[in-house]
């Protein structure tokens, strides 16, 4: 699928994180090339703590729980697994983009949490910013206030990669070996915790429909 010359992929299965690492970096180094087109690629991953460049160690709570890998990417610790779905964005950056001006990480972080926050709104969901800390909220009915979606990135040469996470079903008790991007006082939440009943494949229709709008 196709929008304005950015190319959408879903990977089948799970996808291993060192893998969709080294693709990442073939396609960030295609698209500055000019020898390959912008990607959105939508994945699994099998369970896995990754670390970004503001990581600290004491966040990691269980190191034998899962497998863990340096992201390279910003922020701190995520945990990524089955039932959550991740998307990785490339996009040359030295373009606009829809809603996204040219050479604008700033505006380009607005656009994924944008993009997220529509996604979310189809299915009901009211998913917030905040100023103070990284990443989609809802606010439970109790006042709780929870994570449902992370953003992490990297721009190399003004190519973007690295991207988002989206919780649609995934066993939320895998959160529990790190702190979840350094923010100890809010709990994770998903889709299947909030009552809304939405496979993989009814987010995914959405998130491509909605990345269009934002980006396209």
């Amino acid at each position: 699928m196709n929008f304005g010359g950015t190319t959408f992929e879903t990977a089948a299965g799970l996808t291993g994180y060192e893998d969709a690492v080294a693709a990442m970096r073939a396609r960030v180094a295609g698209i500055r090339a000019g020898e390959m087109g912008e990607l959105v690629w939508l994945v699994e991953h099998p369970a896995l703590y990754t670390a970004g460049t503001s990581a600290k160690a004491e966040d990691l709570r269980d190191a034998s729980r899962f497998p863990t890998f340096a992201a390279g990417r910003g922020g701190q610790w995520t945990y990524h697994g089955p039932g959550q779905r991740v998307g990785y964005v490339m996009l040359d950056l030295l373009r606009a983009h829809g809603r996204v001006p040219a050479r604008d990480v700033r505006g380009f972080v607005w656009g994924l949490e944008e993009w997220l926050i529509r996604t979310l709104a189809v299915f009901g969901v009211v998913g917030e910013r905040r100023a103070d800390r990284v990443g989609i909220w809802v606010v439970r009915g109790d006042g709780r206030e929870q994570k449902i979606g992370a953003i992490g990135v990297r721009v190399t040469r003004w190519v973007s990669w690295h991207g988002v996470a989206l919780n649609v079903s995934p066993e939320l008790s895998h959160f529990d070996g790190i702190v979840p991007c350094g923010i100890a006082r809010h709990g994770v939440t998903s889709f299947s915790d909030l009552g809304v009943q939405a496979s993989m494949k009814d987010v995914d229709a959405v998130l491509v429909k909605e990345f269009s709008r934002v980006f396209g």
